[in-house]
Parts: structure tokens; C-alpha cells; sequence
């Protein structure tokens, strides 16, 4: 991506894409540290392998997520105001723009729901570096022996654009907080008017749709906010990437496709860098019956990734509850 196309999505995603945006400064002002909460098991298979999997929306322990996102984005559509205020605002930009982008989002919507494929991630304090967060370990409480991966990822839009990956905040909001963000993008559309009549059509119409797309997808009820989740998204069919390996593999007993993201630096060059080395910043053992020898086993799985201070890379958390 150029420099003068990296300016112009960003620009684009300040008008359709506000409330991203400045989670994503928020974040990054804080050094941009993720955290992705999983069982020892899968912790070490993502170190050795260097590939991390992401699963399909339907295999989520809610399920019904995506749907909840598509009825909040439904219900605010079927309001004759709120639509002709949307239609109105983009049609000012480019004759029969609106129709465009919400034609695109119906055309996909099946494949939306049932063939996106999500890595879930969390933000992550350093407050919690010693002992991670109580209520993602207890997420957890099924697995005896459960792992943190924090990890530090570039956040410069373009960056490993290769992958085809989108990455976005969750939005813990209510339907009113929805209407209200869809409103504010709504004038953010009419404040850029002349911005937008001089900007490419594709370029818009891509952009509007990925903002119903991270809408449907990325929308939860308020009652999870301690979550602070993170979605990193992969479509194959709307979006497809040779790098991105299928694979079939059984989790919990379910067979089921998986998405493989590589994580040994490989080219091409925006890759250099999406590598264990320097993507993991520590291993984090959560309340266990066995912290020592997964903390020795973790150390050595992080030298033979490369990792040469691995030994201050691993804590064990003090969080006392039952493993």
C-alpha cells in the first residue's frame, strides 16, 4: 500500500469507522498490548507450530452473536427515518452510492454470518502482567491448565496487509448507543461531502461496507464489556489470502475448518516481523495444580522459537482459585 493510499483509508475509516479508530489510538498510546486467553495445550501448539487458528463464527460459545449484531443493524434500517437519512447523505456524494453498499451487505450477509473466521483477542494493562485477569481465567474454569499470550501487535493500518485480515474493537453497546454511532458516521458522511464526491467509488463503497460488516460482527451485549475484546477477521471468499492455510481439525470433539495464521516472519516483506520473537511479549500460567513445570516447559518452548530472555518472558500468576 502507498503512502498516498494509506492516507486515503484512513481518512476513509475516520468518517465510517469513528468509534475503531479511536479505540485503536487508545490502545496503541498504551503500547498496544493484546492478550489471547487459552488452554496450555493450544498455547504451546500456537509456540511450536507458529500458527495460530481462527475459527468460524458458528463455532463461538455464543453462537448467536453475529445474529445480534445483524437484528441491531436490521432494526436500525427498518426505521424509514434512519434509512433515508443514510441513503440521502451517501447518494449526495455519488448518485445510487447507498444503494450500492447496502445491496453488497445483503448480497454477502450469508456468507457474513457463516463464513467469517475469528481470532478473539483482549486488551491488555500492565497491571495485569503479574496475573492476568480474574474473570478470563475463570472463563476458562473447564481447563486445569490455562495460559496467557500477550503479545504486541502493529497497529499502522496496512501492516501485514497481505493476510487479509480485518482487526477490530468490540462494541459493548446498547441499541440506542448503535443508532447513535450510526447517526454520528451519518454526519460524518455529510461533513465530508466534497472529500467523498472526489474520492474513487470502490474505495468508498469498500470501506461503508466493511463498517456493516464490523458492525454485525463485532457488536455484544453490554453485559460483557469486561471482556474488552478484539476480533481480527478473515473472510476467504469475500477476501482470500494464499497465506491463510485451511485445515480440518477436531476441537472438542467437533471437526470443523480453521484458518491458520503464519507466524514465522515468512515473506512476503510486510510480514517481516509477524513472527513469535516479535509478536510474544510474555507467557502468563494461570491458576494450575502444575505452575512449575509448565512455566520450565513454556521457557524451553520459547527458546527453541527463538526467544533468548525466555526465562523473564514466563510468569506464573498468584491469582488464588481453584485450578
Amino acid at each position: 500500500m502507498s503512502p498516498e493510499q494509506l492516507q486515503l483509508l484512513l481518512k476513509l475509516q475516520s468518517i465510517f469507522m469513528p468509534y475503531a479508530m479511536r479505540r485503536r489510538e487508545t490502545v496503541a498510546q498504551r503500547n498496544g498490548r493484546f492478550v489471547h486467553y487459552t488452554s496450555a495445550a493450544n498455547a504451546l501448539n500456537i509456540i511450536q507450530s507458529k500458527r495460530i487458528w481462527m475459527r468460524s463464527t458458528t463455532c463461538m460459545t455464543d453462537y448467536s452473536e453475529v445474529q445480534h449484531g445483524g437484528r441491531i443493524l436490521q432494526r436500525f434500517f427498518a426505521d424509514q427515518a434512519n434509512k433515508a437519512a443514510f441513503v440521502l447523505a451517501l447518494d449526495a456524494c455519488a448518485a445510487g452510492l447507498a444503494q450500492d453498499v447496502l445491496h453488497l451487505f445483503d448480497q454477502w450477509w450469508n456468507d457474513i454470518q457463516f463464513q467469517s473466521y475469528i481470532l478473539s483477542l483482549s486488551e491488555h494493562d500492565e497491571g495485569e502482567d503479574l496475573h492476568g485477569r480474574l474473570s478470563m481465567w475463570r472463563a476458562f474454569s473447564r481447563s486445569s491448565a490455562r495460559v496467557a499470550l500477550v503479545v504486541k501487535l502493529p497497529l499502522t493500518e496496512g501492516s501485514a496487509e497481505s493476510l487479509k485480515l480485518l482487526l477490530s474493537p468490540v462494541a459493548y453497546f446498547t441499541d440506542t448507543q448503535v443508532y447513535g454511532e450510526l447517526l454520528s458516521i451519518i454526519r460524518n458522511i455529510e461533513a465530508n461531502r466534497e472529500f467523498l464526491q472526489k474520492t474513487d467509488r470502490p474505495s468508498v463503497v469498500t470501506v461503508a461496507f466493511n463498517m456493516l460488516v464490523l458492525a454485525a460482527l463485532c457488536l455484544k451485549h453490554e453485559g460483557f464489556h469486561e471482556e474488552r475484546e478484539w476480533r481480527m477477521i478473515y473472510s476467504p471468499k469475500r477476501n482470500p489470502s494464499s497465506l491463510m492455510a485451511p485445515s480440518i481439525e477436531v476441537i472438542d470433539g467437533v471437526p470443523q475448518t480453521v484458518y491458520k495464521i503464519p507466524l514465522d516472519g515468512a515473506p512476503p516483506a510486510d510480514l517481516d516481523g509477524i513472527d513469535i520473537p516479535h509478536l510474544l511479549d510474555r507467557v502468563i500460567i494461570g491458576p494450575s495444580l502444575y505452575p512449575w513445570p509448565m512455566y520450565e516447559a513454556f521457557v524451553a518452548a520459547l527458546v527453541a522459537a527463538g526467544i533468548k530472555n525466555a526465562s523473564e518472558r514466563v510468569v506464573v500468576s498468584g491469582i488464588p482459585i481453584r485450578a
